[in-house]
């Protein structure tokens, strides 16, 4: 504690009383004087800002040159790195490199090498340069090195699992059905772990990479491959060069036995660039069906934004156990192994949200790239747009507009507990930013400032941003002034409550009809907390629905309650406030129900015909004519709102049973989508307890999507229990998760012991997403009080493999909460017991001896002491866990 420190809180402590005493000293009078209170402002504490970093040294290229040691999960490096001060002039060069063993820093001279004085703390090296350096100087450091990434604490976000840079796969090859495998995520500041550098995403630099593995190997990095060269230890080397710069987050490499699929697009009349797709030999026969529309998607953003493709090559490879669900490395995505479908599973569900997202962030993200995290919204909101983008013009505004519906859903679930400014600089860990703010909210407020600038404006705004701002960093500001620029016109107060300011609008709508003066009154009240949310500047259009005809208007909410009046010959059919349903936010429309009828007929878009559907779903009960909106949503065009009505058909039954089942069986047999097929044989199952359906859940199960056999599936032992089993029993070698899950649930539900191998077996090979839903069945099966302890014992055993195992976070996430499932259920008997042998402690001494009431009281209590054994090592075990854990997510999941 420093003096002057002292000083003040001295002062403080005597200042801050209330009143105070002078004493006049010298004599025996004593006078008081009564002073006002004086009020010493607390001392401001300084705010968190996580600022851009400073740039003092500018990394022009890097270098590399690495080899593996698979035994010991090490990276062998020589990195020589070319820089020159960005400003000011300097004599200190420091790098970031996480967790490495330093063999040589040195400065490169034409064909020598002068050794450099450093200092490590083992995330930064502090390199003392030979002399002071000034902005017109370039010089080279070489660095000799091991990275040893599998021996760094683990930390990540729910986006992004694990920061370790690089991942080994099956090292030792001991995983039967698992390839070998090595690739790296950089994303955020996780390349230093494996190379030496600026992780900063304001530094751009070019790059060459020498890999060096087995000629059994395949290997993909950034940029082109130049040559290939076989060494003497019968070993090769790729080499890879990029030669234009980008953040060193996005270098990329990986390493393994991949089947290449190549494929091309036609840049202009004169050109092709290179389109690859890496999976596993047993998807090469798909590849094309789950990456095929990839040169599309090329062709489509270089048009939209009138910006062609800026890199040299656009690969996409697919590995196994990823930490993140794909990565933009420039002009080499990686994406996680549920990308890998076959043609069946494709009936399902294609990712190209996925391919879509991350091929977007080449122009957003990779060509021009946020500044500092604080600004990710620059790279995650534009390319969660992208999808939008791709869907509106491969598959028509319903597509886009349902996932536009998505993202809000994401935003206001997160929103309901966690809300923050899109761009903040306040953020207690950098990964805290890939939120459903940057992602899901910022793509919504981008569709709003297209709306409200207009198709040309927008895409011609985009057009100058990427061209002024290309292969550099940004901020917020500079895509604001590049919307200003082409509009003319100061865009402050958009960006101010959109971009910088948290939550959204909440807005109540109201409706009067002033006959007398054929005037259409419409209220619209802001009611969020304006203590936190900014009072919003909402331009929206209106449409008044009259006679036939429609009549739009143009609005601006600016107040907290405000009234518009339209003159109407009469009172209209329907007023649809925020015709193009653009605004993100929350929304309380006092419509009548015969104007959500009309709505749904009569409004154009998916989304007055998703909220028509859903308000008549509530009002169905009651109303005939809202019973009938949902029937005949059946029939939509739209494949979302068939599937939505199904979903609002609990009181539609009761008024149509006979048509609401013709028109289910209908769907299930014969509708052109999965999706819905499948949704139809599940709305059957839960409204119609029918054996008659047994065959429809039969043809179900011969489906050739995945979905329709698991509803099917599922459905008929739900139906028929016996029959159920019998059919899941000869499914049982499918390979297909979804199969498998389902088959777990129906076991976990109507199954015995012999069911017990199926569990064990399958845990074991499953991998990715599908094991998630295949553990929490287990977890249900093992929770049937009828279980042998033998049985819980090995499940207990199986699932704890996966808590400790190298698995991706999510699934270690997974096993040990089923683990926790267990734990409290054991705890919950335990109580029940405890309870029930109070009870009987109580009871009177039964007549004739009591031995038949000590006979009861004693079995309860071994059950009791069995039950309380299996608690107590489960609460050891989860304690034991918890100790061995060095993932921060889960270690607060333990902790909780």
């Amino acid at each position: 504690m420093s003096f002057r420190f002292i000083f003040l809180f001295v002062l403080v402590a005597l200042l801050s009383s209330s009143c105070s005493l002078l004493k006049k000293s010298g004599n025996s009078d004593m006078e008081t004087v009564m002073l006002d209170t004086l009020d010493v402002p607390l001392v401001p504490q300084p705010q968190v800002y996580r600022g851009t970093r400073k740039k003092v040294t500018d990394l022009l290229h890097t270098k590399l040159e690495i080899s593996f040691d698979w035994e010991k999960q090490y990276g062998k490096g020589k990195a020589t790195l070319t820089l020159k001060p960005y400003f000011y002039s300097t004599s200190e060069l420091i790098l970031d490199a996480k967790g490495f063993d330093l063999h040589k820093v040195a400065l490169v001279q034409r064909d020598t090498m002068i050794d450099l004085n450093y200092e490590y703390d083992s995330l930064q090296i502090f390199i003392d340069l030979n002399k002071e350096y000034t902005r017109t100087d370039t010089f080279q450091v070489y660095i000799e090195y091991t990275a040893k990434p599998d021996e760094l604490e683990s930390h990540g976000s729910a986006a992004i699992s694990d920061d370790r840079g690089l991942y080994f796969i099956n090292p030792l090859g001991e995983e039967e059905d698992k390839p070998q495998q090595i690739w790296t995520q950089g994303e955020t500041e996780a390349n230093s772990c494996w190379f030496p550098t600026i992780d900063s995403p304001n530094e751009k630099m070019t790059q060459e990479l020498y890999i060096t593995v087995d000629t059994s190997f395949i290997t993909l990095s950034n940029g082109k491959l130049v040559y290939q060269t076989i060494n003497d230890d019968g070993t090769r080397t790729d080499y890879w060069k990029q030669e234009l710069p980008h953040a060193p987050y996005l270098v990329m490499m990986t390493i393994g036995e991949f089947s290449i699929v190549k494929d091309s697009w036609k840049k202009d009349s004169s050109s092709t660039l290179d389109v690859h797709y890496y999976v596993e030999s047993k998807y090469e026969p798909y590849a094309k069906k789950i990456f095929g529309n990839t040169p599309e998607m090329l062709t489509f953003f270089s048009e939209k934004l009138n910006y062609p493709y800026p890199w040299d090559k656009y690969h996409q490879i697919v590995v196994r156990d990823y930490v993140s669900g794909a990565m933009e490395n420039t002009g080499a995505v990686i994406h996680g192994e549920f990308l890998q479908r076959t043609d069946r599973e494709l009936l399902d569900a294609t990712n190209e949200d996925v391919i879509s997202h991350e091929l977007f962030h080449h122009w957003f993200g990779d060509l021009v790239t946020c500044e500092s995290w604080s600004n990710l919204p620059l790279n995650e909101s534009f390319a969660t747009y992208g999808e939008y983008l791709w869907r509106e013009y491969k598959y028509g505004r319903d597509a886009a507009d349902h996932h536009l519906q998505g993202d809000l859903s994401s935003y206001l679930q997160e929103a309901a507990y966690a809300q923050a400014d899109m761009i903040r600089f306040d953020y207690y860990d950098k990964e805290d930013m890939f939120d459903s703010h940057s992602y899901a909210k910022g793509g919504r407020i981008l569709h709003m400032l297209r709306q409200y600038t207009g198709d040309k404006a927008f895409f011609a705004s985009l057009n100058l941003f990427l061209t002024k701002n290309a292969f550099r960093s940004v901020e917020i500001h500079d895509l604001r002034l590049a919307f200003e620029e082409t509009t003319g016109e100061d865009l402050n107060w958009f960006f101010n409550q959109w971009f910088l300011a948290s939550g959204h609008p909440t807005l109540l709508i109201n409706y009067h009809y002033d006959t007398a003066n054929s005037q259409q009154i419409v209220i619209i009240e802001q009611k969020q907390d304006f203590e936190t949310t900014p009072l919003y500047e909402l331009p929206i259009t209106v449409d008044i629905y009259t006679d036939g005809k429609v009549e739009k208007h143009n609005i601006t909410v600016t107040k907290g309650y405000e009234e518009f009046i339209f003159d109407t010959p009469r009172k209209p059919d329907l007023i649809n406030v925020d015709a193009e349903k653009m605004l993100l936010c929350v929304k309380k429309d006092k419509k009548s129900r015969e104007e959500w009828v009309f709505q749904y007929y009569k409004a154009p878009l998916y989304l007055d015909r998703y909220e028509a559907v859903r308000k008549c779903g509530t009002y169905a009960r009651k109303d005939s004519a809202a019973a009938k909106v949902v029937l005949d949503a059946l029939n939509d065009n739209y494949w979302k709102i068939r599937s939505l009505a199904m979903k609002n058909l609990k009181f539609v039954t009761e008024r149509f049973e006979k048509e609401t089942k013709e028109k289910l069986t209908s769907l299930a047999q014969n509708d052109k989508k999965a999706a819905v097929r499948a949704t139809a044989i599940k709305s059957l199952n839960k409204y119609f307890d029918d054996e008659s359906l047994v065959d429809i859940y039969k043809e179900g199960i011969e489906d050739p999507a995945y979905s329709v056999v698991g509803e099917a599936l599922t459905a008929l032992a739900n139906t028929n229990p016996k029959e159920g089993m019998k059919i899941a029993k000869t499914m049982e070698n499918e390979e297909n998760s979804r199969i498998l899950s389902t088959i777990a649930g129906i076991y976990a539900e109507h199954g015995s012991e012999e069911e017990s191998d199926f569990f064990v077996r399958n845990i074991k090979e499953l991998s990715g997403f599908g094991k998630i839903n295949f553990l929490f069945a287990y977890e249900k099966y093992l929770k049937n009080e009828t279980r042998k302890e033998t049985t819980v014992n090995e499940g207990i055993e199986t699932i704890e493999i996966i808590a400790r195992s190298d698995a991706p976070f999510y699934i270690k996430l997974t096993g040990i909460r089923v683990l926790t499932g267990l734990q409290q259920e054991y705890n919950k008997r335990e109580l029940e017991l405890n309870a029930q042998i109070i009870d009987l402690e109580k009871q009177e001494t039964l007549p004739d001896g009591n031995a038949g009431g000590s006979q009861q009281l004693s079995e309860l209590q071994m059950k009791r002491d069995k039950v309380v054994l299996q608690k107590n090592k489960l609460d050891e075990l989860l304690t034991d866990l918890s100790q061995d854990e060095s993932n921060q997510h889960l270690l607060k999941y333990l902790g909780n």
